[in-house]
């Protein structure tokens, strides 16, 4: 069976729907090593992606297409013609899209509804693509995939997809994460220009993410503790930063905030297995990965009680709701304050976040795949 895989997400450096596409691309074909896998894309891979596939199963390829005037046109004409001229058996799309016509059954995966349920943390256009092609996409796809039931609950509420229609295949940390030995932390650190005790905050930073919460919250501790540890935001600038960086010019911070940028995982796995806690505090996620990777590599992870969130850390993480900064710094100050505490929730977060492995996302895919097949053949 040929499968084709959309990879259009490989095409810059990877964050969440990356990271996902990538993962699943490189454990289905681990786990079906008789079927074949195109991640195929119109666009250029990124090099760390093809690097990091370098070299790749035998059963999974890297296709960028070259396109003209016509097939640019990419769900309706490009992939359409590719998926005939191949004779793919079926496409999963990893990233809200499938093509607009074609003869294979379709799997879409949706990472959560933040562009409609959320629509003032997003730019303008993507919105309206979104309520206009999400609604679509459901129609179009054979079958539909969610991280966890809560998108799942709100996939069929907003969007009127039948319950059969979804499933829940729950994504992982990446295996790359796990604890690692203090000293090479501590290298990762002072290249970094990180001090020794800092919270840390991994994703990009855009108004969901919810960075005025953390930012109020690491003012309150500064006034109200002798504690002066440092606050460090890894992760890329994304979209309608303005207010947020407004508000940290008038906050005078000075060396206390560290911005890094994007980080390699080698880089995020050091700053984990470091911190002396991993606040998330985002107002919504359809799973919320940053939180597990921490977990994995023993970190105490502070994030707020949204449905899915909380539906992926269980009783691994502690939780707050989303605008209460006065509780978030509370409970900083706890766990930056008392040893205990903060290995009690370590503990905690590590055992959680065993239970959830791409090996298994991989086979549970695979599953669906064949039942969006079953559901296509001709009676």
């Amino acid at each position: 069976m040929r499968i084709g895989i959309d990879g259009i997400p490989l095409s810059e450096p990877k964050t969440g729907v990356g990271h996902y596409t990538f993962e699943i691309a490189r454990q289905l074909a681990a786990q079906a090593p008789s079927h074949q896998f195109d991640v195929v894309s119109h666009v250029p891979f990124h090099t760390s992606a093809v690097a990091e596939l370098s070299p790749p199963p035998p059963n999974l390829s890297l296709i960028q297409m070259r396109v003209n005037r016509l097939t640019r046109h990419w769900w309706a004409v490009g992939l359409p013609l590719y998926i005939r001229r191949q004779s793919l058996s079926l496409f999963h799309g990893t990233n809200y899209d499938v093509p607009l016509w074609g003869s294979c059954p379709t799997v879409l995966t949706i990472h959560d509804l933040s562009l409609l349920l959320y629509s003032g943390t997003h730019e303008e256009r993507r919105v309206r693509r979104a309520r206009r092609r999400l609604p679509a996409m459901c129609r179009i796809a054979t079958l539909l995939i969610t991280p966890t039931v809560s998108v799942k609950n709100e996939v069929c509420e907003h969007l009127g997809v039948p319950a059969d229609k979804v499933v829940v295949v729950n994504e992982a940390p990446r295996r790359c994460f796990h604890p690692l030995p203090a000293q090479e932390a501590t290298d990762t650190l002072r290249r970094l220009g990180i001090d020794d005790e800092f919270i840390l905050y991994v994703g990009t930073i855009e108004p969901r993410k919810n960075l005025l919460t953390l930012i109020r919250a690491f003012e309150e501790i500064m006034r109200a503790t002798t504690f002066r540890p440092q606050l460090v935001i890894a992760g890329k600038k994304g979209w309608l930063t303005e207010e947020l960086f407004t508000y940290l010019e008038s906050a005078k911070l000075g060396d206390r905030l560290r911005m890094t940028g994007y980080l390699a995982d080698e880089e995020l796995r050091a700053l984990y297995s470091r911190c002396r806690v991993m606040v998330y505090p985002a107002l919504y996620e359809g799973a919320g990965l940053p939180p597990l990777e921490a977990m994995a590599c023993g970190a105490p992870v502070v994030t707020t009680d949204t449905p899915a969130i909380s539906e992926m850390v269980g009783h691994g993480a502690r939780l707050f709701p989303p605008p209460d900064y006065r509780l978030l710094a509370r409970h900083l100050i706890e766990l930056l304050t008392n040893k205990a505490a903060r290995q009690s929730l370590a503990s905690a977060g590590v055992n959680r976040a065993a239970n959830f492995t791409w090996e298994r996302a991989a086979l549970e895919t695979l599953e669906v795949y064949g039942e969006a097949l079953k559901r296509r053949a001709p009676n």
